[in-house]
C-alpha cells in the first residue's frame, strides 16, 4: 500500500551515486600522464575539503592539470574518462587552505557541498571515489605484510611492496543501514556526534564471515535491543568518510521494547509515520529532523513513509 506525501515533493537524488565516468581499467598502466596531460581536467580534494573555482552561485570544481599542481607536489590518482577526457584527483595539505582561499578558491567539504548543491550531481560520484583514492594511500603507505614502504602503481589504484612483492587493492568497508519497522512505527536513533534533534537509521560495519541479514540482525539487536526477522535489501550508497558502502535494508521488527547501548548510540525510540512525514520536511514540533536527501537514511525513511517494508 502507498501513503505518498506529496508535500515533501519529488523524491530526491541520492547523493555519490551514478557515477557518470568510464573507469577505463585498461588504461590505468599510463593513467599518471593521462591525468596531467594539457586536455585532462581534474579535481583538486584535501583530505575533507573539495576546492572549487568561483563562488557557491557559480562554482567549478574542475581544473586543469597545471591549475591543481601548482597546489601540490604528489602525484595525482586517475579516476577515468568523461567523454574520452582524462579525469583524475590531485592532492592538496589541506593546511593550505586559508592560502587557497586567499587566492580566490572556494574551499569546502564534502558534505557541505553535496547537501549544499555547490556542485552538479554528475561531480559528486568522482569526488568521492578521488577522495576515498587519496585518503587510502594517506593510510596505506607500507607494507601491512612486512613494514616495507610501499610503491603506487596503476595510477593509484595498487600499491606494491619492492621488498616482499605483496600487492595492496584499495578497500571498501560495507556498512549495513537499517529501517527496522513495527506496524506502522520505525526505529531511528541518535549517535552522540549528530546535530541536535537529528534521528537516522541504525548502521553498522558488516563483520568478517557475516551475511547482510546477519549483519541487521545483530547491530539492531546490539545497538537498541531489538530482535529482527525479515530483511529486505533496498539500495546503496557509496560513502566517502572515508570509504564505506552503505547497503540500505529494510527490517521488520519482532520486538518492541528498547534497550540501548550507551556505547554505541544516545538515543533510540519508535516514530510514527506522521512524525518520521514531519521530520523529513523539517516542520517536526519538537524540531526533530531527518538525516538530508543526500543520504540513503533520508532514502530507507522516505520509503516507509510511502509503505516499503521489509
Amino acid at each position: 500500500m502507498s501513503f505518498a506525501h506529496p508535500e515533501l515533493g519529488p523524491w530526491p537524488a541520492l547523493g555519490y551515486v551514478g557515477n557518470p565516468l568510464d573507469r577505463a581499467a585498461h588504461l590505468r598502466p599510463e593513467g599518471v600522464g593521462l591525468a596531467r596531460a594539457p586536455q585532462a581536467r581534474a579535481y583538486l580534494l584535501g583530505g575533507e575539503l573539495v576546492a572549487l573555482k568561483g563562488d557557491a552561485d557559480a562554482a567549478d570544481p574542475l581544473f586543469a592539470p597545471a591549475e591543481a599542481e601548482a597546489w601540490t607536489r604528489e602525484a595525482p590518482v586517475f579516476l577515468g574518462l568523461a567523454g574520452g577526457t582524462p579525469r583524475a584527483a590531485f592532492p592538496f595539505d589541506p593546511a593550505r587552505r586559508e592560502e587557497m582561499e586567499a587566492a580566490g578558491l572556494l574551499v569546502a567539504d564534502l558534505r557541505s557541498i553535496a547537501v549544499r548543491g555547490l556542485v552538479g550531481p554528475e561531480h559528486l560520484g568522482p569526488i568521492a571515489c578521488g577522495k576515498a583514492l587519496l585518503g587510502w594511500h594517506r593510510r596505506h603507505g607500507f607494507c601491512a605484510n612486512c613494514g616495507a614502504a610501499t610503491t603506487i602503481i596503476e595510477a593509484g589504484w595498487r600499491r606494491d611492496c619492492p621488498s616482499c612483492g605483496a600487492q595492496h587493492f584499495p578497500r571498501t568497508d560495507p556498512v549495513v543501514i537499517m529501517l527496522t519497522a513495527h506496524g506502522d512505527a520505525c526505529l531511528l536513533g541518535r549517535q552522540p556526534q549528530f546535530a541536535p534533534g537529528m534521528y537516522s537509521c541504525l548502521a553498522g560495519f558488516v563483520e568478517p564471515g557475516e551475511s547482510l541479514e546477519e549483519a541487521v540482525r545483530r547491530e539492531t539487536l546490539e545497538e537498541a535491543g531489538i530482535a529482527t526477522g525479515k530483511v529486505a535489501y533496498h539500495a546503496c550508497q557509496p560513502w566517502p568518510f572515508p570509504m564505506s558502502l552503505m547497503i540500505g535494508c529494510l527490517a521488520e521488527a519482532t520486538s518492541q521494547d528498547i534497550t540501548i547501548d550507551p556505547a554505541e548510540i544516545e538515543a533510540a525510540r519508535w516514530f510514527g509515520r506522521g512524525e518520521v512525514a514531519q521530520m523529513l520536511a523539517r516542520t517536526h514540533p519538537d524540531g526533530l529532523f531527518a538525516p538530508p536527501p543526500v543520504s540513503i537514511a533520508h532514502h530507507l525513511m522516505r520509503a516507509f513513509l510511502e509503505g516499503a517494508r521489509a
